[in-house]
């Protein structure tokens, strides 16, 4: 789905909370992701899976997605998650770490994973609300625990790697200089 390394953040700036500082997704974390994602679905008799950063970015999907803008649903669901906080803030809550919106024909179950993902599964009737929040159980689990390890690891200076180390000064200097410039 990605490849190399990908910067993921979490900018939530509520009163008297620090910013997350940025950590790295590289392609094996994703493709670790992506297993949870696909068990989801598949145990959940889920329509699709997806697995959001709190910027709105999406991470990892399963299922049928062919027919959903993901980049439309990522931001959503990270506004909807935003918004919700702030409606828990009024009412002296820290956040609603569960929504569910229940539709006609579909339904969409978000919960938050840690402080930087939320695990998004889209269902129909060939699920059921007791089915879903099961398997959810577990996903959320394996997902918190991938993030745990994913944050120990980028908080230890020597596991960061120097992701520009291979970029010297004349590297820089030539993307600036017109095809003319001598």
């Amino acid at each position: 789905m990605l490849d190399g390394a990908h910067s993921r953040s979490s900018l939530s700036t509520r009163r008297g909370e620090r910013l997350k500082s940025p950590f790295i997704l590289y392609t094996e974390d994703i493709e670790q992701i992506e297993i949870i994602c696909q068990a989801l679905y598949q145990g959940a008799y889920a329509k699709s899976v997806f697995v959001v950063d709190k910027d709105g970015q999406l991470v990892a999907q399963s299922g049928e997605t062919m027919s959903i803008d993901t980049t439309a649903l990522a931001s959503l669901t990270a506004g909807a998650i935003a918004a919700a906080g702030g409606l828990a803030q009024l009412i002296g809550e820290k956040e609603f770490p569960v929504q569910l919106h229940e539709g006609e024909r579909e339904s969409i179950h978000t919960s938050l994973v840690g402080d930087r993902f939320i695990l998004v599964l889209i269902f129909d009737e060939r699920s059921s609300l007791g089915l879903v929040r099961m398997k959810l159980k577990k996903a959320h689990q394996e997902l918190a625990t991938l993030l745990q390890r994913f944050e120990a690891r980028d908080a230890e200076p020597s596991a960061q790697p120097k992701l520009f180390s291979e970029i010297s000064d004349d590297d820089i200097e030539a993307l600036f200089d017109s095809p003319g410039d001598s």
